[in-house]
């Protein structure tokens, strides 16, 4: 997952980050690059918290989204890309049935997005995950 991060200094070298799509998740560094390695440091421990204590990952939004917010009006944008899978929890090996049609544009999905699904399991279970999402969120 890709989360936005917010960076603000104060004298242009040192910076602090605030990772808005995970309230209470915030790093610093005395480099713009030295800032967003250990964001996604931070990232990681605060990800491996909300599993430990049973809780979901949180979706990332855009940085357009959260450009419009106030809070953020002079942040200097970067992205940490995140690899969730760890997170998720132990991977149970399960048989489904799926639709010959249906398996063969999963499967030629993944072929030219293998960064973005890795792979058939990856993209169901991706898929099943941002169908939870929404219908956590329509239920809010």
């Amino acid at each position: 997952m890709k989360y936005p991060l917010a960076l603000h200094t104060d004298d242009g070298v040192a910076y602090g980050v605030t990772v808005p799509d995970l309230p209470g998740c915030f790093s610093a560094g005395g480099t713009l690059d030295e800032a967003v390695d250990n964001a996604v440091e931070a990232i990681e421990g605060h990800l491996e918290c909300l599993a430990e204590d049973g809780d979901s990952i949180p979706e990332a939004k855009t940085i357009a989204e959260h450009r419009q917010n106030p809070d953020f009006a002079d942040a200097v944008w970067a992205v940490a890309s995140i690899d969730i899978t760890p997170f998720l929890g132990k991977a149970e090996k399960i048989n489904i049935t799926v639709p010959r049609l249906v398996l063969r544009q999963i499967d030629d999905y993944v072929r030219t997005h293998r960064e973005e699904a890795g792979s058939r399991s990856g993209f169901l279970s991706q898929a099943a995950l941002r169908a939870l999402r929404e219908r956590d969120a329509s239920t809010r």
